[in-house]
């Protein structure tokens, strides 16, 4: 009988979510892709921790398939999940996080076209708090459901302990200004560019040309221009901030010579700097 009455209430709990607007139904979130959600890259895991006020390593203790008409704007081949999660632990957040919560998840079918079971697995999640209801979070983004690993998360908190630094590398929004000035020898110049930051931080790349060498480059992240300023290496929070938020083009509006051959100039160097920095290989967007 006592098990009879739990079901019941969690029955009409689960109802009551799915009559409001504004609860956990209402969240629909987006499908999450298999392949990323067990192989996250480097840029997945900085955009997923970067969106999210909270990432948590929770444990499922209890996952209910919701009614496809219960489930708008649920993929093909996915099932909607009503989760009822334990905190683990909170890794890393901007708020507090109770010791159980609920969220929903858009998971695939496996082989058989089953809903996976996945109570009592850990998970880590990127998620954001719902205003107003201290039981439940929102994921952030699509795959934002990984499954929990011990190396998963050694990658995970070298990231966030850059993301939550005194001082964090701005976010770029884009290009502002370019210029290319050409030196007294032949083949020598040097090319500016400076770039927008979501806070306004001054954030510039120079780009020197040398007769006989090779092109040099670096990033001055504050007022000084530092012309022995270095690239940033690969798979770093600066490096993200770079190879993703960066235009694939020097924009022409951005081009601040004159002269054709200079302004060809900047946007060639603009363009090995963009070579230079290498792919961004997100697969993961936000909501």
């Amino acid at each position: 009988m006592a098990n009879i009455k739990t079901l019941a209430a969690f029955a009409g709990v689960l109802g009551s979510l799915l009559a409001v607007p504004t609860g956990l139904a209402a969240q629909a979130p987006a499908p999450v892709a298999a392949n990323l959600a067990n192989n996250p890259t480097y840029s997945d895991l900085v955009h997923l921790s970067d969106s999210a006020p909270l990432v948590i390593r929770a444990q499922i203790r209890r996952q209910t398939a919701l009614k496809p008409e219960r489930a708008p704007g649920l993929s093909a081949g996915f099932a909607r999940l009503y989760v009822e999660a334990q905190t683990v632990a909170l890794i890393a957040g901007k708020s507090s996080i109770s010791a159980s919560f609920a969220y929903l998840v858009d998971v695939p079918l496996d082989a058989k076209g089953k809903v996976p079971k996945l109570t009592k697995r850990d998970f880590i999640l990127f998620a954001r708090p719902v205003a107003g209801r201290p039981g439940e979070v929102q994921l952030v983004a699509r795959a934002g459901q990984l499954a929990w690993t011990p190396e998963l998360e050694a990658r995970l908190r070298p990231i966030l302990t850059d993301l939550y630094a005194a001082e964090v590398p701005p976010k770029i929004t884009g290009v502002t200004e370019a210029l290319a000035v050409p030196g007294t020898l032949t083949g020598e110049s040097e090319t500016q560019i400076f770039l927008a930051t979501a806070n306004r931080a001054p954030v510039s790349i120079t780009v020197l040309r040398r007769p006989g060498q090779r092109p040099q480059w670096g990033v001055s992240w504050g007022e000084i221009i530092d012309s022995a300023a270095m690239p940033p290496a690969r798979e770093t929070l600066r490096w993200y901030r770079l190879a993703c938020s960066l235009p694939a083009q020097l924009p022409s509006s951005a081009n601040l010579s004159r002269d054709p051959a200079e302004r060809r100039l900047a946007a060639g160097d603009y363009a090995f700097v963009r070579e230079a920095l290498g792919p961004c290989d997100r697969r993961i967007t936000a909501e």
